[in-house]
């Protein structure tokens, strides 16, 4: 039969053995016709493919693209051998699910999303699995490795090595500098071109990351110390809020009801924000951090536990800051001591908080509850089934298999859940009769819901549509004692500063004008 007769001869083609150099440009053309089609539909939208200069941009990115490829692959394969194919072997296996996420998310693997990655956690990375990221898998990095792992390869000389390579580097060179004129074309598109180009986006991004989080990861920078402190008893609660938009919040003007509990509670103040970033390593940073910058100065917690405030950080996300207390307690830990449907999602948060908070015998008290409630793509799974408010709502991981409508009800729900969570915080506050109150909820970054065909978080944030950027800062005081100023519009860094005020506390480093009190 034909088709058995085809299996035999590709059975056949992998027992023959093939030189290095057609070996080398067969697996740039797989991967170029494999991975590449996300980056020139970029391409092609953002030039005028009719006039010659596109037509030059797009067939010297082509070229450029299967000669750089060819040229990586031709190098690893022969220096490495065995290790080279395992290089390669990976790279198809890391292209097919980088490419999942691409098309299924409409992802950039810049440096940022690449930080998203490393700081994913097993119970998150599980939430992504579906049929299609097993097809991609499959299809696009299992079967071209069999091939890839069964085929003989013929090597050839040192001279031709050398004469193949510096060829490749010349013909490059060439290429490049005949496309002067589009340099400035391509540094403007280059961090969404950079993070389409299979396999750079990930492996250079990777390297990146690893070697800026090291530089960030070096000593703390320590702040002056607190030169005051005054004695009344003060609490504040910092609630962290994940993946949490503001233009879903009612609170905000959104004509659905999703905040019913915060809107009846007196003392409740909400104030327009920005994220510093779309992605929870760095919006965290940047709520903690005193001044917006790269450099890794004393966090907020770890400044006022140094200086003698009781802090208390109580956790249910991941991708936080370098955290140095005694009472760090993450999910796991406080699941111990908790029972019934809440410990399974984040109201798990507030379980013995009270109580922990009046065991302490320090006047000032910081707590942080670094929450995951509003976090993709399984909506539906973060808040429990009484707060199914809106319906029908989208359980799948593929967001845009959903309808609009189903994937905003999952979503909406999320922030009924939120409205809740807060709300328990205030009423816990409130029975804390010695101690002046606050709550501040403030959330990393926002969430695009299939608007611009975009979903979840992580686009750079100068490229980033305000789903990702506009987030809620909302803050509730027991009383008037420190009554909050005019503010129209704040910073994740206005966090640090307000916190210092509300706790009646002294420092060089406190700038006034970046509190939200008076």
């Amino acid at each position: 039969m034909p088709f058995f007769s085809k299996v035999r001869t590709y059975l056949s083609l992998l027992k023959s053995a093939v030189k290095l150099m057609f070996f080398a440009c067969l697996m740039s053309v797989v991967n170029f016709l494999f991975f590449h089609i996300p980056f020139f539909s970029f391409v092609f939208q953002n030039v005028d493919y009719h006039s010659l200069n596109g037509i030059v941009i797009i067939v010297s990115l082509i070229i450029v693209m299967l000669v750089a490829n060819f040229f990586v692959f031709y190098l690893l394969l022969f220096l490495f051998r065995g290790v080279g194919k395992a290089l390669l072997v990976l790279s198809f296996l890391l292209n097919s699910i980088a490419l999942y996420f691409v098309n299924t998310y409409s992802v950039i693997l810049d440096e940022s999303m690449i930080g998203n990655v490393f700081n994913t956690n097993y119970a998150e990375a599980t939430g992504f699995f579906s049929l299609s990221f097993v097809c991609y898998l499959l299809f696009l990095g299992i079967v071209p490795s069999i091939y890839l792992i069964k085929t003989k390869i013929i090597f050839g000389t040192w001279k031709r090595f050398f004469t193949t390579t510096s060829l490749s580097v010349l013909f490059l060179v060439i290429l490049i500098f005949v496309n002067a004129s589009n340099w400035l074309w391509i540094d403007k598109h280059s961090k969404v071109l950079g993070g389409l180009a299979m396999p750079w986006s990930y492996s250079v991004n990777a390297v990146l990351y690893q070697s800026h989080k090291h530089k960030a990861n070096q000593k703390e920078i320590l702040l002056p110390d607190v030169t005051e402190m005054d004695q009344e008893k003060s609490v504040v609660v910092l609630v962290i809020g994940e993946s949490a938009r503001r233009q879903n919040f009612s609170l905000y003007g959104y004509s659905r009801n999703t905040n019913p509990l915060l809107a009846t509670i007196p003392n409740v103040s909400v104030f327009k924000a920005k994220s510093a970033a779309t992605y929870t390593t760095a919006s965290v940073k940047s709520i903690l951090d005193y001044k917006e910058t790269s450099d890794l100065y004393e966090l907020l917690p770890n400044y006022l536990y140094r200086n003698g405030v009781e802090v208390i950080w109580r956790t249910s996300n991941w991708g936080e800051p370098p955290i140095h207390i005694k009472h760090y307690q993450p999910e796991k830990e406080l699941k111990a001591n908790c029972q019934g449907e809440a410990c399974a999602y984040d109201e798990v948060l507030l379980t013995g908080l009270k109580e922990q908070i009046l065991a302490s015998n320090k006047n000032k008290l910081f707590v942080v509850l670094h929450t995951s409630t509003s976090h993709g793509p399984q909506y539906s799974k973060k808040y429990p089934p009484r707060f199914e408010v809106f319906k029908p709502v989208c359980n799948s991981v593929e967001l845009g298999n959903c309808s609009h409508d189903e994937l905003i009800n999952a979503y909406d729900n999320t922030i009924v859940y939120t409205d809740y969570l807060l709300s328990r915080v205030i009423d816990d506050l409130k029975s804390l009769k010695e101690y002046h109150c606050a709550m501040l909820y403030v959330s990393d970054h926002g969430e695009s819901l299939g608007e611009n065909n975009l979903y979840m978080h992580g686009v750079p944030l100068s490229l980033a549509p305000k789903e990702q950027y506009e987030i809620p800062f909302i803050v509730w005081e027991s009383d008037n004692s420190r009554p909050l100023k005019p503010n129209k519009e704040l910073t994740q860094y206005h966090v640090f500063h307000s916190v210092l005020n509300f706790l009646g506390i002294k420092s060089p480093i406190y700038d006034e004008t970046m509190s939200i009190f008076q």
